[in-house]
């Protein structure tokens, strides 16, 4: 199999002088693409273990918020909870930043909802309702936190993870395809100038030997 090269190099020492350039830049951003590939993939696994603890409390809070729910419209009556769900005011409001892992651009999501609301503030009162009702709505509230955490964290792995991606397909160009084509070409050039060179020397020798004849 012929080694491939970069097409369209005139085998001239100038041209030499810009491939090894090349080469040493080359080299040098493999170098430093790999360095950073293995540093996101370092950084998406510890993300990783985040979001499975982070899956499970979001599982687990919400199992016992339907579960405080399900008492609630057996104690209460569906219409009765139903009733009262209308009443209840929206509060969820958050703000969304970012930061950057490595030249990744990642969410950071807050909840403004920092504190845990009285059943005044939901919009609802102790007419008619349970004491699960309550225990309910505050286990949902605090489930919407864990979500907009969750969602924040699951945001930045698919962030990384085609970060992660890209920057294979580079380390691997450069290191299957790029690198091996300047250093064919930089042999090619190499031998092609040594050729050159012998071919002349043997050109100004019998120029020389001609003109001692004459």
């Amino acid at each position: 199999m012929a080694q491939e090269m970069i097409e369209g190099i005139n085998p001239t020492r100038m041209e030499l002088l810009k491939l090894k350039d090349k080469e040493k830049l080359a080299v040098e951003g493999h170098s430093l693409l790999k360095e950073k590939r293995n540093a996101l993939i370092m950084e998406f696994f510890n993300i990783l273990e985040r979001v499975k603890g982070s899956r499970k409390n979001v599982e687990k809070q919400l199992a016992e918020a339907y579960k405080d729910l399900a008492t609630a419209q057996i104690t209460m009556g569906d219409m009765a909870v139903r009733k009262a769900s209308l009443a209840v005011k929206e509060s969820v409001e958050v703000d969304i930043d970012s930061r950057s892992i490595m030249g990744v651009v990642v969410p950071v999501i807050e909840s403004k909802t920092t504190k845990t609301r009285t059943m005044v503030e939901r919009g609802y009162g102790f007419v008619d309702t349970s004491v699960k009702l309550d225990e309910a709505a505050k286990k949902f509230e605090e489930s919407i936190k864990l979500i907009i955490e969750l969602g924040e964290i699951e945001k930045t792995i698919l962030l990384l993870a085609k970060e992660i991606e890209s920057t294979k397909r580079r380390v691997n160009a450069l290191e299957h395809i790029i690198i091996p084509r300047i250093e064919n070409t930089v042999k090619y050039i190499d031998m092609r100038l040594e050729e050159m060179e012998r071919e002349n020397f043997v050109r100004l020798k019998m120029i020389k030997k001609t003109m001692e004849m004459e």
